[in-house]
């Protein structure tokens, strides 16, 4: 079939890939507009840009997407089916005008985790399955009805930038399989059933660990927020980003956010709500990450010692 691809983050790459290899003609790309980007705002174009670049495609970056000389450039392109993957909502103008619709990869099952961070808050909230699916784009935002599912088990110890590259390549496959299905006629799309529920952007400022929670939901927390934008508390008012953590072993005397055990050369513990989690990576505010055991050489810590949720 002839496709149009539209995405931006990297997460969408191996898509593109596996359609520029499979039967499917990709035609063009569409991709957001270049923008400052870093600490020296450097203006970059998005890892899908470079990605069609390099396959030699067509790249369209509209500021708006509802702009009339956009749809007549997409409507030039004669496409069968429009492929969306991690790209911004599509006005009606835009979805409606293939034969065959505009097919979403979304990385939840839906109708669980709609909106724009499925994989952050299926961490956040413990689950431990989740999946990809692909839909026909809608009106209402991740509403339409569905075209395939695949289902991945999480590992207890996966974090959101682990899971994010694991979801990206088995979507990639799931898409195929959709444009195959779909082109065959072998495929037919059906209603959403079952409870809805959101994933609504991610913040920086949740990232601020509470030590009274308990330690599955901080390490929830931490899990579904890694590594962007991570989690974080502070130490003598001076910021530390945990990079690598995991719950601690036994039970532990302190009160929560206090030191409890130290283990030169390995790391050491901060009491929670009801155990403790054992520090394994951390950045100081303006500083090199560093291994726990780095760290406790620059920075000696001794029992007792508070991490707190705001500066004193």
């Amino acid at each position: 079939m002839r496709v149009v691809f539209m995405g931006s983050p990297d997460f969408a790459i191996p898509s593109l890939q596996r359609l520029l290899g499979s039967t499917h003609t990709v035609q063009a790309v569409v991709t957001v507009p270049d923008k400052p980007a870093g600490r020296g705002k450097k203006v970059t174009a998005s890892p899908v840009k470079f990605a069609a670049q390099r396959a030699g495609l067509p790249v369209l970056q509209p500021l708006s997407l509802d702009d009339p000389a956009f749809i007549a450039a997409l409507q030039g392109f004669d496409a069968e089916v429009f492929i969306v993957v991690a790209f911004r909502i599509l006005p009606p103008e835009v979805f409606t005008l293939p034969a065959r619709g505009a097919v979403n990869l979304h990385a939840s099952l839906l109708p669980s985790y709609r909106g724009a961070a499925p994989i952050n808050w299926a961490l956040l909230n413990g689950e431990s399955r989740t999946g990809v699916t692909t839909f026909l784009i809608e009106k209402h935002v991740d509403t339409g009805q569905l075209l395939l599912q695949k289902e991945f088990a999480i590992p207890d110890d996966m974090i959101a930038g682990e899971l994010y590259q694991a979801l990206s390549l088995i979507g990639a496959d799931l898409l195929l399989e959709t444009l195959d299905g779909l082109e065959s006629g072998r495929l037919q799309a059906r209603p959403q059933s079952g409870v809805a529920t959101a994933a609504p952007k991610i913040y920086k400022e949740m990232g601020c660990i509470d030590w009274t929670q308990p330690t599955a939901r901080i390490y929830n927390l931490y899990r579904g927020l890694s590594p962007v934008p991570g989690v974080y508390s502070y130490c003598q008012n001076r910021l530390c980003k945990f990079q690598r953590m995991r719950p601690a072993s036994g039970p532990a005397q302190g009160d929560p956010g206090s030191v409890v055990e130290i283990q030169p050369g390995a790391g050491f513990s901060i009491a929670t709500g009801d155990g403790a989690l054992q520090i394994l990576q951390l950045q100081l505010e303006g500083k090199r990450s560093l291994t726990a055991g780095e760290f406790l050489r620059g920075y000696p810590l001794t029992k007792g010692d508070r991490f707190q949720s705001s500066v004193a």
